[in-house]
């Protein structure tokens, strides 16, 4: 499959994007055995503890962007796996706080060089980090996550859905067409 295949919408590029990004952090991360959202939240608990934050759960998970299940989830997990600590949140006995341990910052500090890297790598067309037009695509992507999508969608009968490039697919059940 091309990796720019012609006429493909934002959308699908967005998403094209966000898996091979995915795919390229998991890969990154197994050797420190984590996957990429169970790094997600490491290093956004590694910053939050560099602030002084001890954030609940239902607050990493709109840090993030996860559903809040899939973060209590993780959290399971990462306290398993000896890198994160949950606690009861002394001012709402229902939530619970997360920590890293002292092994999980260390593990967090050394995949998010890794993840910088990564990053550095996939921005060097753009300029890298720094770069005028890195700059320009941050300020763009912003943008994007501050728009409202609630209520856009049409679930009627007659609705036709769109294919994976944006275009509609036809009658329901049949292929999109190329």
């Amino acid at each position: 499959m091309s990796t720019d295949p012609e006429g493909a919408t934002p959308g699908f590029l967005v998403w094209r994007l966000s898996m091979k990004w995915r795919v390229a952090v998991d890969r990154a991360m197994a050797p420190l055995g984590l996957t990429h959202a169970q790094y997600s939240l490491v290093a956004s608990l590694y910053g939050m503890h560099r602030t002084g934050t001890r954030p609940s759960q239902r607050q990493l998970a709109d840090h993030t962007g996860l559903e809040p299940l899939y973060v209590s989830k993780l959290a399971r997990a990462l306290e398993s796996a000896g890198l994160v600590e949950r606690a009861r949140d002394p001012a709402d006995p229902r939530a619970m706080q997360l920590s890293l341990t002292a092994e999980g910052r260390e593990v967090a500090r050394r995949a998010v060089v890794v993840v910088q890297g990564l990053l550095e790598q996939l921005l060097e067309p753009l300029g890298g980090l720094g770069g005028d037009r890195t700059k320009a695509l941050t300020r763009d992507l912003r943008l994007l996550l501050a728009a409202p999508l609630e209520g856009l969608t049409d679930t009627s009968p007659d609705s036709t859905p769109p294919g994976p490039q944006g275009e509609p697919s036809g009658r329901a059940g049949s292929p999109p067409q190329r």
